[in-house]
C-alpha cells in the first residue's frame, strides 16, 4: 500500500464501563477504499465517529497510540483545528440524512454553509455552487430544489443532498456511514456509482461502512472486518471473499443469498448473539458462538499477520487446533 493518508493505531474507546472500541488498528491512503463490515453494534461507526472528534469529550475518553491524518496528530488538534479539518478535508456523509440535515433550512442554504466557512466563498457563489453540487450528484431541477427543504426530498433525494455536502469542501478523505441504508436497490446502486466516479475523479481515500457484504465486494480494495469492537480479520477484498480465516467472516459471508449456491440451498445465520460491550470481554469475544472454538480461545488471540495485507485474530490460523 502507498502511504496512508489516515493511520491509526490503538484505537479504543470507552462510554463509561463500556468499552466500545478495542485496540483498532488501520491504515487509509489517497484513492483507497477501505470496507469496514460487522453487525450493527460492532463499532464501525463509534470508531470513525471517535477519530474525527465527534464524540462529547464529557461521554466518551479516547485514547489512540496513533491517530495521524496525512502526517497531523488529530489527538493534539484543538476544537477549531478539528472544525476545521471536519468538513473540509475530511468528509462524512452520516447514516440518516433526514436526522443529519437541518429541516429548517433550505438544501441550498446548508450546501452554501460548507463553501463559505470552508472555502471562502461569498453567499451568493456559495448559493450557485451548491446549484452546481446539486446538479453534479445527480438531482434534478437543481435550481428549484436548492430552494427547498430536506422534508421534501425522497430519501435518495436527501442522500445525495448529503453527498454534495460531504464534497463541498473537496475532501481528501470521505467517510460513507452506510450511505445506502433504506434506499431501494435501484437507488443503492446510482449511488454507489456516484460516489466510486467522484472518487475516481479527484484521488481522495474513501472508508465505506456497511454490514451488507455483498455491496462490499462491489466497492472496496480492502476490508476490515469487526466484532464487539475489536478488528477481526483484514484482507484484501478477493482474498477475503475467496478465502476467509476468522470464522464470523466466514459467518457473515455465508450469510448472503448467491446466485451460483445449489438450488435450494439457504443462506445460513450465525448463532447466538454479540458479547455485552457493558461486562470485560474475556477470551475471544466470538468463541460463544464459535463452532470451531476449542480450549485456546479462553485466550484472547492477537491480529496475526498472514501475508500480502491479510491478518486474523483467531487461534487457528497460526495451526494451533487444540
Amino acid at each position: 500500500m502507498s502511504q496512508a493518508l489516515l493511520d491509526v493505531k490503538n484505537l479504543n474507546v470507552r462510554f463509561g464501563p463500556v468499552h466500545a472500541v478495542r485496540d483498532v488498528s488501520f491504515q487509509v491512503a489517497a484513492g483507497e477504499t477501505l470496507g469496514v463490515v460487522g453487525e450493527s453494534g460492532s463499532g464501525k461507526s463509534t470508531t470513525m465517529l471517535a477519530m474525527l472528534g465527534l464524540h462529547p469529550k464529557r461521554q466518551a475518553d479516547v485514547t489512540a497510540s496513533q491517530l495521524d491524518f496525512d502526517g497531523e496528530d488529530l489527538l493534539s488538534k484543538p476544537g477549531v483545528a478539528m472544525r476545521d479539518l471536519r468538513g473540509r478535508r475530511v468528509g462524512l456523509i452520516f447514516q440518516d440524512p433526514l436526522a443529519a440535515l437541518n429541516p429548517l433550512m433550505t438544501v441550498g442554504k446548508q450546501i452554501a454553509e460548507v463553501l463559505i466557512r470552508h472555502r471562502g466563498f461569498d453567499k451568493k457563489t456559495a448559493l450557485a455552487e451548491a446549484v452546481n453540487l446539486l446538479e453534479r450528484t445527480g438531482v434534478p431541477d437543481p435550481n428549484r430544489r436548492a430552494g427547498q427543504f430536506p422534508h421534501q426530498f425522497s430519501g435518495g433525494m436527501r442522500q445525495r443532498v448529503m453527498i454534495a455536502i460531504a464534497l463541498a469542501g473537496r475532501p481528501d478523505l470521505l467517510i460513507a456511514d452506510e450511505p445506502t441504508t433504506a434506499l431501494d436497490v435501484t437507488v443503492q446502486a446510482e449511488i454507489v456509482r456516484l460516489i466510486r466516479d467522484i472518487q475516481q475523479a479527484s484521488g481522495m481515500g474513501l472508508v465505506w461502512i456497511t454490514h451488507d457484504l455483498a455491496l462490499m465486494a462491489r466497492v472496496a480494495d480492502r476490508v476490515m472486518v469487526m466484532y464487539a469492537g475489536a478488528v477481526v480479520e483484514e484482507a484484501p477484498v478477493d482474498r477475503l471473499y475467496a478465502a476467509p480465516r476468522h470464522p464470523y467472516t466466514a459467518g457473515l459471508l455465508g450469510s448472503i443469498a448467491r446466485l451460483d449456491q445449489p438450488r435450494g440451498k439457504r443462506a445460513s445465520a450465525i448463532a447466538g448473539a454479540p458479547p455485552s460491550m457493558s461486562q470485560p470481554v474475556v477470551g475471544c469475544a466470538f468463541a460463544p458462538r464459535c463452532p470451531l472454538r476449542f480450549d485456546k480461545c479462553s485466550v484472547a488471540p492477537p491480529l496475526m499477520a498472514l501475508g500480502e495485507g491479510a491478518s486474523a485474530a483467531c487461534w487457528r490460523v497460526s495451526g494451533e487446533q487444540s
